[in-house]
């Protein structure tokens, strides 16, 4: 195995799914006193979440409170209540050539623009026969770190 040519930095976000938002905020924002910092609704991905955050700056991790936009359709963003881990990374690009070239199997979708217009990929939950590395049953989005989250997090280790 070649040298791993990016870094994990650190957690970026959760994104926790629910049939109803509403019941998600009356913990996370009325009980635990999260801020909603924004909303994303996205067809193609049949979500209709809240952004919310703990900490700020470089430290700031966010929880994303899901719904989705129709139960019966893919993907099913409430089917899994923790839906996915985000983690910040120094080199997306760099990193998913890696990771590709040592087995991971991605989502389909590839590097995109997220909710939060930071670049992002997924891992997929599964393995398959031609990618035998995968999440195991988590889904893992891969989130390209912007100049002040590297120089906060990215300490030499």
């Amino acid at each position: 195995m070649s040298q791993r040519p990016f870094k994990v930095l650190g957690i970026q976000q959760i994104a926790i799914g629910g049939p109803d938002k509403q019941r998600l905020q009356r913990l996370w924002v009325d009980m635990l006193g999260l801020s909603v910092t924004g909303t994303f609704r996205s067809e193609r991905e049949n979500v209709d979440e809240d952004i919310c955050a703990i900490g700020s700056g470089p430290y700031k991790v966010e929880v994303d409170l899901m719904q989705p936009l129709d139960p019966e359709k893919k993907p099913a963003v409430h089917a899994t209540p923790l839906n996915h881990v985000g983690l910040w990374i120094d080199d997306l690009p760099r990193a998913v050539e890696w990771l590709t070239a040592q087995g991971v199997r991605f989502a389909p979708g590839g590097i995109r623009k997220g909710a939060a217009g930071y670049d992002i990929c997924f891992l997929h939950p599964r393995a398959s026969e031609d990618f035998p590395i995968a999440g195991e049953g988590v889904l893992i989005e891969l989130v390209q770190a912007p100049p002040e989250v590297v120089a906060a997090l990215g300490l030499p280790g």
